[in-house]
């Protein structure tokens, strides 16, 4: 319930603030990270805001305070994906 609350917020153009988003430019440009509990878990989406669409790159349960490196290589490859089949350039991999 959370996340789809937050995300909505997001996708009405409302910025959610910490300690429910974070900005991360390790990844990209217009890159967050919503930080969600559930009773169990902490979970973190890793979501890019474009000018028309709410991209969300990955999400995964998160037990440290640093984001893994495979998580952050993962977005930035998926995220990249994106953006060739968006322009076009081949097939997208299966987007």
């Amino acid at each position: 319930m959370e996340a789809g609350a937050l995300l909505r917020m997001i996708q009405d153009g409302d910025m959610p603030t910490m300690p429910h988003s974070r900005p991360m430019p390790s990844i990209g440009t217009h890159c967050h990270e919503l930080r969600v509990r559930d009773e169990n878990r902490t979970w973190r989406l890793v979501y890019r805001i474009d000018e028309d669409a709410v991209v969300v790159a990955s999400v995964f349960s998160k037990t440290t305070r640093v984001t893994p490196k495979r998580e952050i290589d993962a977005c930035k490859a998926r995220l990249s994906q994106y953006d060739r089949a968006a322009r076009g350039d081949g097939d997208g991999g299966g987007r």
